[in-house]
């Protein structure tokens, strides 16, 4: 049975505590006899996953941070010190680096999953616009610590994705002006997004905390899309059953992190990076890292400078209003084949559009970007509206409990 805390100290000195300040009683209740839905899949587990990575990178960045030197003429420099002369930077830097990719790709699959089952539906509208806001705070942090390393791709990526700001009417050039600190990208830009990659993060911490607040005053959602009805039947307490599956994931996941740090630490990093940066000598091809690459293809796929940039804004700012986009009353794609089918194209729109971002431009696939950008728009704007009306679902079960139930008997009878 799982419910409100009914935490109670059993010390004199933790019951006084506990009445001026009831901290454990707020992570009792939160952490231990909060109610879960008892058919959550390890689909759910990647937001334990997340938080653990947010507190890595801020861990290993503080450390990054006391041997940086936020200079045009000694970042570089001060990386290469970072490997080889501090006590395990090498170490330090690629759980840094490497974390971050983790860290979106950890974020995409706890994306996709929302969509795939719902949970941006009622009453969870403000749980996932907390949700867009967090991801576009990891955009701008993840781009700023980019550029920090200073090498030859940092340097091309910052001037390509500042000089974008200047397309805004009337205020642009001013916007442009002030990121860089002068009239072009230099020690001031690097001094400006020094310190922002450094401050975001915390506030980003401050954002968690309101999504897991608007988590807990909404409830979890699950894989049938079913509102819990009765706690007993309905809910276990999250502590030990989802506990016990958020360490296994992690677990799991820290296994894959663990190779990537030490097997092929540089993989995912770019090799123009490994030469300082020079004005005078620009990559041949340049790219953003991969988690950014959908919205680099969109945004080359434009002509116009302009209208590159109000589709890039637009990509994530309509993210923001999927719950009244999508208004179908069943949740989860389980019981919406059609819904399904079109989840599945989007997300190959997606893997398309990372790709293409990642290709060197031509005429050919830059056409191709563009149908795939309408495609990607189009799931959100035409598809989601339309199938939220027109769709026929299949039926769903009248409780959570019925649904565990009903897969348990299934499964039983197909082992006999």
């Amino acid at each position: 049975m799982s419910g409100p805390s009914t935490y109670v100290p059993k010390s004199a000195i933790g019951r006084w505590f506990e009445s001026r300040l009831p901290i454990f009683g707020l992570v009792h209740s939160s952490f231990i006899a909060y109610p879960v839905p008892r058919n959550l899949n390890y689909m759910w587990t990647f937001g334990a996953i997340l938080s653990f990575m947010l507190g890595a990178q801020i861990v290993t960045g503080i450390v990054l941070a006391m041997h940086f030197i936020p200079s045009s003429t000694q970042a570089f420099s001060s990386v290469d010190n970072i490997m080889r002369n501090v006590n395990y930077g090498w170490l330090i830097r690629y759980l840094h680096t490497n974390g971050a990719s983790l860290f979106f790709f950890a974020g995409y699959i706890h994306m996709f999953r929302g969509l795939y089952y719902g949970s941006f539906k009622p009453p969870r509208e403000l749980l996932w616009i907390i949700g867009v806001i967090i991801y576009f705070l990891m955009m701008a942090t993840a781009f700023m610590g980019y550029v920090l390393p200073w090498g030859s791709m940092s340097f091309a990526g910052a001037t390509v994705i500042t000089n974008l700001t200047s397309a805004i009417p009337i205020i642009g050039n001013t916007i442009a002006h002030w990121l860089w600190g002068g009239f072009a990208v230099g020690g001031p830009t690097l001094t400006r997004f020094f310190s922002l990659h450094y401050l975001l993060p915390f506030i980003i911490v401050g954002f968690v905390a309101l999504h897991v607040w608007a988590l807990h005053v909404a409830g979890q959602n699950n894989p049938d899309g079913i509102d819990v009805k009765d706690l007993q039947r309905d809910t276990v307490a999250f502590t030990p059953y989802a506990t016990i599956k958020d360490v296994f994931g992690l677990m799991v996941f820290l296994i894959l992190y663990a190779w990537l740090v030490f097997y092929i630490p540089n993989y995912l990093l770019d090799a123009d990076n490994s030469n300082p940066a020079n004005p005078l000598a620009t990559p041949a091809h340049v790219v953003p890292e991969w988690y950014l690459l959908p919205f680099y293809a969109m945004l080359r796929a434009i002509p116009s400078k302009f209208w590159g940039v109000v589709i890039l804004l637009s990509a994530i700012v309509v993210l923001a209003f999927i719950p009244w986009l999508d208004r179908s009353p069943v949740k989860s794609a389980k019981y919406r084949p059609t819904y399904r089918f079109f989840f599945w194209v989007f997300v190959a729109i997606g893997i398309g559009l990372g790709y293409l971002g990642s290709q060197e431009p031509t005429e050919g696939l830059a056409l191709i970007a563009r149908i795939l950008t309408f495609g990607y728009f189009a799931f959100f704007l035409i598809i989601m509206p339309i199938l939220s009306f027109t769709e026929k679902t299949k039926p769903i079960p009248t409780s959570i409990a019925d649904a565990v139930l009903t897969r348990t008997k299934t499964a039983v009878a197909a082992a006999e």
